[in-house]
């Protein structure tokens, strides 16, 4: 254990480099991993993503937005039909009235043009910080905080980046530690990594560059 962790207290700030110079050596492209080619696009795939996989997402986008390409289109979109369409990532009723009703405030409030603030995204129906910090990083390059889902928390946690469990408090712990200008590549990575090797239940620690300066928190 290196010299910055002791007796149960982590450095944090000295963490967080240690862990970006890891994850940038094991994911130096690390991005979203969802399909789309607009923020409108991206929010919807967002949306979708709540408890499913991206890949699932993937399958599931590419005749929904053929069917649907306009805020209005989709805010006009039946419900039975749309339901249909996104069925198989699961919550399918919920997350058609939550797109139907998103995409009904953009094109009503926002000139079909998904808004680019943390603010007027939080007025959004199924739109939270997390699904806001994905389509500010990812869609228009803003850093206005980190992705935390449940890998980053995991990750996270286990890292002794953070001692919290809600999300808001563990997002504004990483945001004291991890330079602004890293923030949207460190949301992506630290997916990544939760993904790739720190799984829930079988964390492969063995092959994990960041093993020798973690304290496994929980594992």
């Amino acid at each position: 254990m290196t010299e910055h962790i002791a007796q149960g207290r982590v450095d944090r700030p000295e963490q967080a480099r240690l862990t970006l110079k890891a994850l940038r050596g094991l994911y130096p492209k690390a991005e979203c991993e969802l399909d789309f080619s607009n923020p409108l696009e991206l929010a919807v795939a967002v949306i979708l993503s709540a408890q499913c996989t991206d890949k699932r997402v993937n399958l599931v986008t590419p005749a929904l937005f053929k069917r649907y390409k306009t805020a209005a289109a989709f805010a006009a979109a039946d419900p039975a039909e749309l339901e249909a369409l996104i069925r198989s990532t699961g919550f399918f009723r919920s997350k058609a009235r939550s797109i139907r009703e998103m995409a009904a405030v953009v094109a009503r409030a926002h000139g079909g043009k998904v808004p680019d603030s943390m603010e007027k995204l939080l007025t959004l129906r199924g739109v939270a910080r997390k699904t806001a910090n994905v389509i500010l990083g990812t869609a228009y390059g803003k850093s206005e905080g980190i992705v935390v889902d449940t890998h980053m928390k995991r990750v996270a946690f286990r890292l002794g980046l953070t001692r919290q469990t809600d999300p808001v408090k563990v997002e504004r712990d990483l945001m004291a530690c991890v330079p602004r200008a890293d923030w949207i590549y460190f949301g992506h990575a630290m997916v990544w990594h939760g993904r790739r090797l720190c799984g829930a239940l079988k964390p492969r620690c063995a092959e994990c560059p960041m093993a020798s300066f973690c304290p496994k928190r929980g594992v």
